[in-house]
């Protein structure tokens, strides 16, 4: 080979070589001069935590986070300990403060109240609890039937429904919602409810007969009834007669009174002329 072309190969490599070194170097210092992701200590769950489970300090482990910190994220054992859990949490999730109850409030039932609103109980048998799949997380609708005041006595019994998408608590001692919706036989189920609601409800179950329907809980459409009557059952789709308004009778006007004039007073005069002698009789004048 040539040695001149050898020579200019050479330091044509020798050139290439040092180059490479110089961004190598440059490269380097600002991959070390630029900072890294912040990386922060948070919460996660060492177990699975049910709805009502009161947190401690064996349900929790320590996680790097690499990045912005999820929103509401706990970075402290002292921010969840002795917090009811208000959402199922599953091993390895990243403990959140919008699914534990406020501090204080405790676990259990009196934790999954949100707040405003107040849990009901009902007492139901296998008619009314929907032959048990009234569970933890499903929807329903209330209805009241009975003898209403005001109900004509002509309708019968009356059905309406006063409560629409009331959302499940619990049913009995059980407040884990069950995702495959399995029947569960109790006695009581807590409704969850709004003040307003609460009294409605607690005037109903003592007043009349409660009937629950479930619904589909993605179904949050409110339907409005009007109620039906006994009689409409048995009209064969005919309309129920109105009842006629009875208008109340009058006592009859009292006969005017007749006042009688006294008999008018005779005047007899005694007229002497000469020697004849006459009476005139004169009527008393009567002054209008």
């Amino acid at each position: 080979m040539n040695r001149r072309l050898t020579t200019i190969l050479f330091f044509a490599f020798v050139v290439a070589a040092i180059c490479s070194y110089l961004v190598y170097r440059v490269a380097g210092a600002q991959l070390r001069g630029a900072k890294g992701p912040k990386t922060t200590h948070i919460m996660v769950a060492a177990r699975d935590l049910e709805i009502g489970t009161l947190i401690k300090d064996s349900d929790l482990t320590t996680s790097e986070w690499v990045g912005t910190l999820p929103k509401g994220a706990v970075v402290s054992k002292d921010n969840a300990i002795g917090r009811g859990v208000i959402s199922p949490v599953y091993q390895g999730e990243t403990i959140l403060d919008s699914r534990l109850a406020a501090a204080g409030s405790g676990g259990g039932l009196a934790a999954t109240i949100r707040p405003g609103m107040r849990a009901v109980a009902v007492r139901v048998n296998d008619v009314v609890g929907v032959a048990g799949f009234v569970v933890p997380g499903m929807r329903v609708d209330v209805l009241v039937s009975g003898n209403g005041p005001g109900v004509s006595t002509t309708e019968g019994a009356k059905v309406k429904t006063i409560l629409q998408n009331i959302e499940v608590l619990s049913a009995g001692t059980n407040i884990q919602k069950d995702n495959e919706g399995k029947p569960v036989q109790v006695q009581v189920v807590n409704l969850l409810v709004t003040p307003e609601q609460a009294e409605v409800l607690s005037l109903a179950s003592n007043e009349t007969r409660i009937q629950l329907v479930l619904r589909n809980p993605l179904d949050t459409e409110t339907a409005k009834t009007p109620g039906t009557a006994m009689a409409r059952l048995f009209s064969d789709g005919a309309p129920a007669p109105k009842p006629v308004a009875v208008a109340p009778r009058r006592a009859p006007a009292p006969a005017p009174q007749v006042v009688e004039k006294p008999a008018p007073r005779i005047y007899l005069i005694e007229v002497l002329n000469g020697s004849k002698r006459s009476e005139e009789k004169f009527g008393a004048v009567e002054h209008q």
